[in-house]
């Protein structure tokens, strides 16, 4: 079969088209679809396919396979009847901006770093670019503010389809080896790459380019990054968000993070307080409980893990039984600590999960775990341990 005449290559803001069909055949539920010639952009190094409509019909997925680019509809279209393409052009420029923003980031690391784009995948909400080194947050911004620079000198974006012998001369980047026809798209100053995607026409239609975030990645890092329409989108959800938190705090939107670390300081001087009272109170109720009790249980919904082992040990330093501290409810269950002086923790921390549904760990001196039985059924756990013995 001849390949398909990819349209997008020879103009990018083509937006409507009319193709003939090669052949519809049913493929799993839908019906695949060849044109001979097509505007649709294919599912193609780490780019979502075009969206729009093929003779009215929604199109669910666009592919290419040794030059054949094929379209999957739900409705079947007659061979050699005409069949009118319309994209989605907000989608179309939204990736072309993306895209065409990555050749600049890309192009920067290579240049200045040294870096090879190993990884790139351009989805509905993030653009991420994958390179085999690591710079820092001062170089990121370095990098994005000759990226917004480039944008602003609104510089043609040239593409070519170079001879193999003038190819040997071009220092083109590239993440694997090619065959037959290369297409070259040069940002002149830039970047030089080859590329099978449509791009935008002067790099002024990018719009602001915004990176995002910075991780470490296989042994180099993974950027984030956003540009034009979605650039923009991102900053007024972000603006927002500053503008939400600023009513909360009652801060300036230029003052809620002072105001909001200054928050951060005093609930961690609440919770300390809380939790002194709370280690307070639990030493009264430990208090009140008769010192010649043997084997002692104490509930308490609002421990959390560090107090509910505290709450453990001043029971055992008060009584000589065995000795169990239960936070937590009936309805979530109970998180426990069990063990006493002379007492095998372990033995009876496995008997009384074994016994009531739960699990959990530990030694001869302490055993912590969970419960999902009742109050009830714990306490009377304890009351018939002299008879378990």
């Amino acid at each position: 079969m001849n390949e398909t005449e990819r349209l997008f290559d020879k103009d990018s803001r083509l937006t409507s088209f009319t193709g003939t069909v090669i052949s519809c055949e049913k493929d799993r539920g839908s019906y695949r679809v060849i044109l001979d010639r097509t505007a649709f952009f294919p599912e193609e190094g780490g780019q979502s396919c075009d969206c729009g409509t093929l003779a009215g019909v929604p199109i669910s997925r666009v592919k290419e396979k040794d030059g054949v680019i094929c379209h999957w509809l739900q409705t079947p279209l007659e061979p050699g009847s005409q069949a009118e393409g319309r994209i989605d052009w907000e989608k179309r420029f939204s990736d072309m901006q993306q895209h065409s923003g990555e050749h600049i980031v890309s192009g920067l690391m290579h240049s200045i770093f040294g870096f090879d784009n190993v990884g790139f995948h351009l989805g509905s909400d993030y653009v991420t670019m994958d390179f085999n080194g690591i710079i820092d947050e001062k170089q990121l911004r370095m990098i994005e503010e000759k990226a917004n620079e480039a944008a602003v000198l609104d510089i043609p974006i040239l593409v070519s389809y170079p001879t193999a012998q003038e190819l040997e001369i071009i220092p083109y980047r590239s993440k694997k080896e090619l065959d037959g026809r290369v297409r070259i798209v040069e940002i002149p100053g830039y970047d030089i790459c080859a590329c099978c995607a449509p791009h935008v026409r002067t790099t002024g239609e990018i719009g602001i380019i915004k990176l995002t975030d910075m991780e470490k990645y296989k042994g180099g890092i993974r950027v984030y990054m956003l540009c034009g329409y979605r650039a923009l989108a991102d900053y007024n959800e972000k603006e927002k968000s500053v503008a939400d938190i600023s009513a909360l705090l009652s801060a300036r939107p230029d003052r809620v993070s002072a105001a909001a670390a200054k928050q951060k300081e005093e609930v961690t001087g609440l919770r300390l307080s809380v939790n002194l009272l709370k280690m307070d109170i639990i030493k009264l109720r430990i208090s009140q409980i008769p010192e010649t009790a043997a084997d002692v249980c104490l509930f308490d919904e609002h421990l959390d893990k560090t107090n509910n082992r505290h709450a453990w040990t001043m029971m055992t330093e008060r009584f000589s039984g065995l000795c169990g501290s239960f936070a937590g409810d009936d309805d979530s269950g109970y998180q426990f600590v069990l063990g006493g002086r002379d007492i095998d923790a372990l033995k009876w921390g496995k008997i009384i999960s074994s016994e009531l549904g739960g699990k959990g760990g530990g030694s001869a001196e302490m055993y912590q775990g969970r419960l999902s039985s009742s109050k009830a059924e714990i306490e009377k756990w304890f009351s018939d341990i002299r008879r378990k013995q």
